[in-house]
């Protein structure tokens, strides 16, 4: 098991821990008035609790289920709105009180999100696929403005733009970059994609997979050989691996789209394979 997952399971647990006693502080704290009220109001109150925190001990336990086996385990892949809106803020929150970096811990959110989805992932359309690239990635003295359209790029070759125009181009797929937050969630709007690959830093990947869902993203981190948001790059397979995965296709496929082809029927056929 990769550190990320580790690193999310320890968390995971530290945060049910914490639950538990705050779930006891909020029963015991009015415990005497309840008696006031009612001789047996304590004992509802208390059972109530119990119960709210025996459903989130279990909605967490298949979570981590499934991030132990690495596939999808019941309904695994449902509970990624609790995993995205609950357990990552308290995760978050006690990376920073154990000393974490809190890279480490978007590292480890990302990672498992990924898993949650391809743990139940599902074909898409190519034009219903969107990837949306971080304008780091262009070369930094490069003049062509990008960000409103892509295609404005002169395919020089001294960044990875040109290769995913081209890919971009070859399967049928959507291709943006974006300069922020709010700039994505226009493209997402605009082009309104059933799925979405989406390349940049920790920061920008973790606030665009809580902003986008319930749309499925998979996050790329890119590298940053020169320092944060300059003249960045990534692994352009990985990246290859997650359009093929939403499109319900194999890394053995890409190596045989040689001329730009259009794919058709969800993904059944692929004219030039």
């Amino acid at each position: 098991m990769g550190q990320p997952k580790r690193l999310f399971i320890t968390l995971t647990f530290m945060s049910i821990t914490i639950l538990a006693i705050l779930f006891f502080l909020v029963w015991f704290i009015p415990f005497v008035g309840l008696k006031t009220i009612s001789p047996f109001m304590p004992l509802i109150f208390g059972s109530l609790l119990v119960l709210f925190f025996m459903v989130i001990l279990f909605g967490t336990s298949v979570i981590i289920i499934a991030v132990w086996r690495g596939k999808d385990f019941g309904f695994s892949y449902h509970l990624r709105g609790a995993f995205i809106k609950i357990l990552f803020p308290i995760m978050i929150f006690l990376g920073k009180l154990v000393g974490i970096p809190r890279e480490k811990v978007q590292q480890s959110f990302i990672e498992v999100n990924n898993q949650l989805i391809r743990s139940k992932i599902k074909p898409f359309p190519p034009e219903k696929l969107l990837l949306l690239l971080p304008h780091c990635i262009q070369n930094f003295d490069c003049k062509v403005k990008i960000t409103g359209n892509i295609y404005n790029c002169k395919r020089c070759g001294k960044c990875k733009i040109k290769d995913f125009i081209e890919f971009a181009e070859t399967i049928g797929i959507h291709v943006a970059v974006a300069t922020g937050g709010t700039l994505a969630r226009r493209i997402i709007v605009e082009k309104r994609p059933k799925a979405i690959v989406a390349v940049a830093c920790e920061y920008d990947l973790t606030t665009g997979i809580q902003d986008s869902y319930p749309l499925p993203v998979l996050g790329i981190l890119n590298e940053r050989p020169f320092g944060p948001c300059i003249n960045t790059t990534v692994d352009v397979k990985k990246v290859k691996e997650a359009i093929f995965d939403f499109l319900g296709k194999s890394m053995d496929d890409i190596d045989k789209l040689k001329t730009p082809v259009y794919i058709k029927s969800k993904v059944k056929k692929i004219s030039n394979l």
